[in-house]
């Protein structure tokens, strides 16, 4: 089944693996139903499906570079792993094969550069899919991409091998099977159960060279696999230490010519890639908040592209810590966090500008099915944030900072980066908590650190960002709230609740399915680990040129049909 976004003022879904990011500080996160006025007073037209100037290849030339920056060159580099994040993918589509795509409007094809063909039927009650593989499909070092990929995917991803720490089992735990169709070109996957939400596994491969839970988590630490990639581009080098990545045309490839001649990546912190925009060193990057977009207003020949983007910013409340250990505490310190006033330093620039604060983890407001399920939890209430302090213990010191045997009520708030907006909303969010009697101490961490904080949960409170690959929102549940779920950094969670969300995944109705997530969520969100923040407009500056590229919204798209215009 095919699930269209509707252009409705309410409308359902998440991610294909939902992907950790660093909170965007270039506000290339969130959703929009409307439209804005810029820093430059021009209307910003935010497109619900994506703006990425989608040509045809008989539109575009050969040659040219598109040189980007990105927030860290991560030390995980296997997208399927736990400490992998957005920025991991980021790298991975360049060299790896693209199986699944999706338009902006979030509407599945596959790529017939790897599946000529994919058809799903229901037997018995189970859903079957079958991928029918190019003959031509063959990794770097000669080994065929065949119906052992798709096995090793699943086996891999369906958490029976305990020893492989995966960032989700969501989808693969339901597989039955994955055996070879009329030959080894063909693969089939049979469910369980009927499932809905097919389109939204292996649009990825892991290779089959992978063939161990040591290889799984060490392979790609701190390095890349050339000889396991299949695409359009190889990696011409990747340096870990000067956080630099760059990818030219594959010799092998067997599908349609790259157009760019060279994809290079640069890890910059925030001041440092809009200053290398205007300077012409990178081609394009993010001005989705007051500063970045009031940098470049006045520039010449080029492009702002502006869309509803499926992501999220949110804040994470570390429950290892000793004091967020407390769910009294952990609920005092959301009811204590006005999000409003969130919201408005983040979109503060963006003139005439607004949007609802977000109400799921699952869901987003331009989608069928979508509840505020956060505010049905969660309200901004100084008040009662103090009372739940008074009940666990923790009273107004002299100072105005909550004691409680002889310790301060303080946690650290790890800031990344340098964006003028973050510290902005840091200060906000420690004012907020001084309100309430909690010394929150802003720790400030370069954003490429993102990888390690999240790791190694070294942070109290964290804003970060869920980063969507696909419209299939309600299938990745347990991503967020599943107990252990490398997703979910907050360590929240319950058995109980671990019992109700596989009860979830097991309504073969996608309709009913997201009615009875709206209500778990509900319970879930009571454990007050996460609480998203804001969505907001994805703002990407760039030469004009530049075709199939910019602010997505849920498209993935070719990688070797992004280039320059003739």
């Amino acid at each position: 089944m095919n699930m269209k976004l509707r252009r409705t003022a309410l409308a359902v879904v998440t991610a294909s693996a939902l992907i950790l990011t660093g909170c965007a500080s270039d506000g290339g996160s969130g959703s929009s139903d409307g439209s804005s006025d810029s820093a430059s007073g021009e209307k910003l037209d935010v497109k619900l499906d994506g703006s990425y100037n989608p040509k045809d290849r008989s539109e575009l030339k050969e040659g040219g570079e598109l040189r980007l920056a990105i927030d860290e060159i991560s030390q995980q580099q296997n997208p399927f792993q736990a400490d992998g994040t957005r920025y991991t993918s980021d790298v991975w589509k360049y060299y790896n094969p693209q199986i699944g795509l999706f338009d902006g409007a979030g509407e599945f094809h596959v790529n017939n550069d790897y599946i000529t063909d994919v058809k799903d039927e229901e037997k018995d009650g189970k859903t079957v899919v079958t991928f029918t593989i190019h003959e031509k499909a063959q990794y770097n070092d000669g080994t065929p991409i065949d119906w052992k990929a798709f096995e090793n995917t699943w086996k891999f991803n369906n958490g029976e091998d305990e020893e492989a720490n995966v960032s989700s089992t969501d989808g693969y735990e339901l597989i039955e099977s994955v055996e070879p169709g009329e030959n080894d070109k063909q693969a089939v996957i049979t469910f369980k159960q009927t499932y809905p939400w097919w389109q939204g596994l292996f649009n990825i491969l892991l290779p089959p060279q992978v063939d161990s839970a040591e290889k799984f988590n060490e392979a790609y630490l701190g390095k890349v696999h050339p000889e396991w990639g299949a695409g359009p581009f190889k990696v011409e080098n990747v340096d870990f230490q000067s956080g630099t990545a760059t990818f030219v045309p594959n010799e092998k490839w067997w599908g349609d010519k790259p157009f760019l001649d060279k994809v290079t990546y640069r890890q910059m912190e925030d001041q440092a890639s809009i200053n290398a925009f205007k300077a012409g060193e990178i081609d394009a990057t993010g001005v989705g908040n007051k500063e970045r977009l009031a940098a470049v207003k006045d520039m010449e020949g080029i492009e702002i592209r502006t869309a509803m983007a499926p992501s999220k910013s949110l804040y994470t409340l570390n429950s290892k810590n000793e004091i967020l250990s407390d769910i009294k505490v952990r609920e005092a310190i959301m009811a204590g966090i006005d999000r409003s006033t969130l919201s408005e330093i983040r979109f503060n620039g963006l003139n005439g500008y607004t949007e609802d604060l977000p109400g799921s983890f699952n869901l987003y407001q331009t989608q069928e099915g979508y509840e505020d399920n956060v505010g049905a939890v969660i309200t901004f209430d100084p008040e009662k944030a103090k009372s739940l302090l008074d009940e666990a213990g923790w009273k107004e010191g002299s100072d105005g900072i909550r004691e409680k045997d002889g310790k301060k009520l303080s946690v650290r708030y790890s800031l990344l980066g340098d964006s003028p907006t973050g510290k902005a909303q840091a200060t906000a969010t420690q004012k907020m908590m001084k309100d309430i009697g909690v010394d929150l101490k802003v720790e400030e961490r370069p954003v490429a650190d993102f990888s390690e904080i999240t790791s190694s949960y070294d942070f109290d409170i964290l804003p970060m960002g869920f980063s969507s690959g696909d419209p299939f929102g309600v299938a990745y549940f347990g991503q967020v709230y599943r107990t252990g779920s490398q997703l979910n950094r907050s360590g929240t969670g319950t058995p109980e609740m671990d019992k109700k969300i596989d009860e979830l995944s097991q309504i073969a109705d996608p309709k009913e399915q997201i009615k009875e997530s709206n209500k778990l969520e509900k319970e879930a969100l009571a454990q007050y680990g996460i609480i998203p923040i804001f969505n907001g407009p994805a703002m990407v500056a760039t030469n004009p040129d530049i075709a199939n590229f910019g602010a997505n919204s849920f498209a993935v798209l070719e990688v070797e049909n992004i280039g320059y215009v003739k």
